[in-house]
Parts: C-alpha cells; sequence; structure tokens
C-alpha cells in the first residue's frame, strides 16, 4: 500500500520538478524575456503606439535576419571561437543574389548561389581555425575583410534591385496560414538546434569541444570536424539571414550587414553564451536577438539619435560579458 501511495506522490510531483528543471535550466532566458517586457512596456508609457499590433510586427520582422545569424554564431561561440564575418558574408550573398537574378537566373537558383557564399566561406574559416591553427579572431576578421569588399566589386558599389516579384514570399509568404515565413523560419531554426544542442550528440560534442577541446579528443570526440562544422553552419546561416533580408526589401545593398556582426555576436552573448566557450542556448541568442531589436525600435521611437545604437550594443555587449565574468568566478 504504501509503495502505491509513493508512487502516487511521485507521479504528482513530476509536473514540479520538470518545471524546477526547466526553471533551472533556462533562468537566464527567462531572466531575459522578463527584461524584454520591462523595456518593451517602459517605451510603451512614453510612446503607446510601441504596444501596436503593427509596431510588434515590425518588430519581429526587424528581429528575424538578425535571429537566423545568431543562431549560426552562437554555434562557432559555444565551441570557444568567434565568427567575425558573417556581416559580410550577409552583405555579398545579398549581392550575389541579386547579381544572379539580374543574370536572369530563376529565384532557386540565384538563392542556392548566395547560399552557396556563406558555406564558402565558412568552410574557409573552419578549414584556417581548425587544420592552420590559426586564431579564430584573426581568420575570421581576415574574411570579413575580403567578403565586404567583394560586395563592392562584383557590382562596382551599386545597389541591386530584385528583378523577380514573387522573391518577397520567401520573407512574407505564408507558408503556414497565419505564420508569415519570416517568422516560420526562426520557430523551425530555433526548435532545430535547440533540440540539438540538448538532445542530439553531436550537440553536445559542440558543448564538450568549447568546455575543453583536449578532454573531448581525448573521449573520441572528432575535435576537428566538430570545429568545421560550426563554422560551416555559422556561414550558410549569416548567408541564408541575407536572402532573406534581401526577399524583405526587395533591393541589395553592399553594407546591408555591416553592422549585424557585432549585434550577432551582442544577441549571443547577452543570451547567456559565454565568450569563453561552453555554454549558450537557441532560445537565449533568440532572445538577445529580439532584446537589441526592441532597444533599437525603442531608441527610434522615443527619438533618440540613431547615432547612439552603436554606442548602446556595445555598452550592452560590455555588461554581458561583465556579468558572465563575474558568474564564473562565483561558481
Amino acid at each position: 500500500m504504501k509503495s502505491v501511495t509513493h508512487a502516487l506522490a511521485g507521479e504528482r510531483d513530476q509536473p514540479r520538478r520538470y518545471a524546477r528543471r526547466v526553471l533551472s535550466t533556462y533562468r537566464t532566458e527567462i531572466a531575459i524575456a522578463i527584461a524584454i517586457g520591462i523595456v518593451e512596456l517602459a517605451v510603451g508609457a512614453l510612446v503607446p503606439a510601441a504596444l501596436s499590433g503593427g509596431n510588434i510586427a515590425n518588430v519581429m520582422q526587424a528581429c528575424a535576419p538578425l535571429a537566423i545569424m545568431s543562431f549560426g554564431v552562437l554555434l562557432v561561440i559555444i565551441t570557444g571561437g568567434i565568427d567575425l564575418s558573417v556581416g559580410s558574408v550577409f552583405s555579398l550573398t545579398g549581392m550575389v543574389t541579386g547579381l544572379a537574378m539580374a543574370h536572369g537566373y530563376g529565384a532557386i537558383a540565384s538563392s542556392l548561389v548566395g547560399l552557396s557564399v556563406g558555406v564558402l566561406i565558412g568552410a574557409i574559416n573552419g578549414a584556417l581555425v581548425t587544420f592552420v591553427g590559426l586564431a579564430p579572431f584573426v581568420v575570421t576578421l581576415s574574411t570579413y575583410a575580403i567578403a565586404g569588399s567583394l560586395a563592392f566589386i562584383v557590382t562596382n558599389g551599386n545597389s541591386l534591385p530584385i528583378s523577380n516579384p514573387d522573391y518577397w514570399l520567401l520573407d512574407a509568404g505564408t507558408l503556414v496560414p497565419g505564420v508569415p515565413n519570416y517568422l516560420l523560419w526562426c520557430l523551425l531554426l530555433l526548435v532545430a538546434i535547440e533540440l540539438s544542442l540538448r538532445k542530439v550528440v553531436a550537440g553536445r560534442w559542440l558543448y564538450a569541444v568549447g568546455s575543453s577541446s583536449s578532454s573531448a579528443r581525448v573521449i573520441g570526440i572528432p575535435v576537428n570536424r566538430v570545429r568545421v562544422a560550426a563554422y560551416l553552419l555559422s556561414g550558410l546561416l549569416a548567408s541564408f539571414a541575407g536572402i532573406v533580408s534581401v526577399s524583405y526589401v526587395s533591393n541589395a545593398e553592399a553594407t546591408a550587414g555591416s553592422s549585424l556582426m557585432l549585434q550577432a555576436i551582442a544577441a549571443v552573448v547577452i543570451g547567456g553564451a559565454s565568450l569563453f566557450g561552453g555554454t549558450g542556448s537557441a532560445i537565449g541568442a533568440l532572445l538577445g536577438s529580439l532584446m537589441i531589436t526592441v532597444i533599437q525600435n525603442g531608441a527610434n521611437l522615443i527619438g533618440v539619435n540613431s547615432f547612439w545604437q552603436g554606442a548602446v550594443t556595445g555598452i550592452v555587449i560590455l555588461i554581458a560579458v561583465l556579468v558572465d565574468r563575474m558568474t564564473k568566478a562565483r561558481r
């Protein structure tokens, strides 16, 4: 009888234990979500239009490319690396996609050509960091400069209008009724990456490599392949973010991603990832991207000079890194 009673009590306690485990695992992400709500309410108190459905939809739309890029940067940072090339990959992808369309290629072929930019640069970054042994900062800063220059070279610095009248559907179409595609892509990537990081062996390898690559190698984890895969996926997602953005604005600009590299890194760090590797989540990266977008949107609505936005992003990164450092020291 007692065993039955204990079993029933255990079943009743199971939801509580699960809730406690979720709260413990995602405490940083929950804090960020609360902070986003507070910021949005504060801006709404000053400018009521901030809480309108139209403005919230605009925030989601503006957040989507940054969130997609941040997912890729997250994978690299978890392994203990850094990818500074994503902003230029974003720009170059848009220019190459627009150029392909201008030469008569269809939407799918042009998009695949654009995505190949990210795959190529990601593979170069991964190979130089992993097999040549160069510092990630040096490698990705170099490819950032090269890709940034190529974005101007391929079209002599001219912007490229998107000639395909249906290309906007990639961003604002609805494969799932009621869910715009830009939101659908973010949700699909969020679920796929978060589940992979938490439940799939290959995802756990990323954390192991970031925590201690030498220990990971000793226990049989293919460290080299994990690192190359992280950089390759970072480049691919930066390119995907680029074509989603081009689909939205129907125009490709050589400077479109110039500020996104800093924002993507900021989003990942704000979301709880450590620049020293070994920690981070896709949920945190998404919320970090949303936090940055909400701050920028609020600053625009309030009337803060746009020149200050870069300073605000830098301050937010510094605060997030300091909090991470203090948390590690306390542990």
